[in-house]
């Protein structure tokens, strides 16, 4: 299986929102990829769209995320949104530790390790973001982004989709070249498989990712956390096709 997710940020309005989330809706209910269940998909629309979107992506197999949780699931803390309300309202996943979290809301290792912790507690699939700052060797990035996993993860257990998106590929005019992607993933995907407890775990890869990337990856990319290229429906459905064939050709 393939998994194909997208987050809107905070691009859309709350009505363009619910356009793009209906377009991709009904092309769910129709692709052979997602209705076939050769593409896992989900969105992370805003926090104030969650509740209709939940209801537009209803009858589908669509996932839907969150673009962020608080640390802690009750009490006084203004502007804050819990994993407990999220699950209630029907999120499956929430995002955690983009790099646009450490750097714009200083979020530290501290505190994402206590969002991953709730998000477990609350029985949501922690996207957990990781990615080095600075262009570098295969090696030396995987060995990074493992350790911002380790750290992240902080002895908790259960599936994690991991987001590997190098800093230095975020809003690039194009993505981290296929055979590093291929590299790193492919370590992640080791070091998630030497640790117990995290079994149905997956790794994907953001940063300027857009179609044609899964075919460049000639099938040893597991999945795609899509940028800006995704705000065309017509893109999503081209980056769907792309994996049905590769998952066709792959069995």
């Amino acid at each position: 299986m393939i998994t194909i997710g997208i987050s809107l940020k905070m691009y859309f309005g709350h009505a363009q929102t619910l356009r793009w989330a209906e377009a991709v809706a009904d092309m769910a209910r129709s692709h052979p990829a997602v209705t076939s269940g050769a593409v896992e998909l989900f969105v992370i629309p805003t926090f104030p769209s969650l509740v209709p979107v939940h209801a537009v992506l209803e009858g589908t197999a669509v996932l839907l995320g969150a673009q962020d949780l608080a640390t802690e699931d009750t009490g006084a803390f203004t502007g804050e949104v819990s994993g407990a309300e999220l699950a209630e309202i029907g999120v499956d996943l929430v995002e955690i530790g983009h790099a646009e979290r450490r750097s714009l809301f200083h979020e530290d290792d501290a505190t994402i390790a206590r969002k991953v912790a709730a998000a477990f507690r609350n029985h949501l699939r922690p996207l957990v973001c990781v990615g080095e700052r600075h262009r570098a060797s295969g090696a030396d990035a995987t060995r990074d982004v493992t350790a911002q996993l380790d750290r992240a993860l902080d002895g908790q257990a259960g599936a994690v989709t991991v987001a590997y998106e190098p800093v230095w590929a975020i809003g690039a005019p194009e993505p981290a070249p296929a055979d590093h992607i291929v590299e790193v993933l492919t370590g992640i995907e080791a070091h998630l498989g030497h640790r117990s407890g995290l079994d149905g775990s997956v790794a994907i890869y953001g940063g300027s990712a857009g179609p044609g990337l899964l075919t460049r990856g000639i099938g040893q990319i597991g999945g795609l956390f899509l940028g800006r290229s995704a705000h065309d429906p017509a893109e999503v459905e081209t980056v769907l096709d792309e994996a049905l064939e590769l998952e066709v050709g792959i069995r």
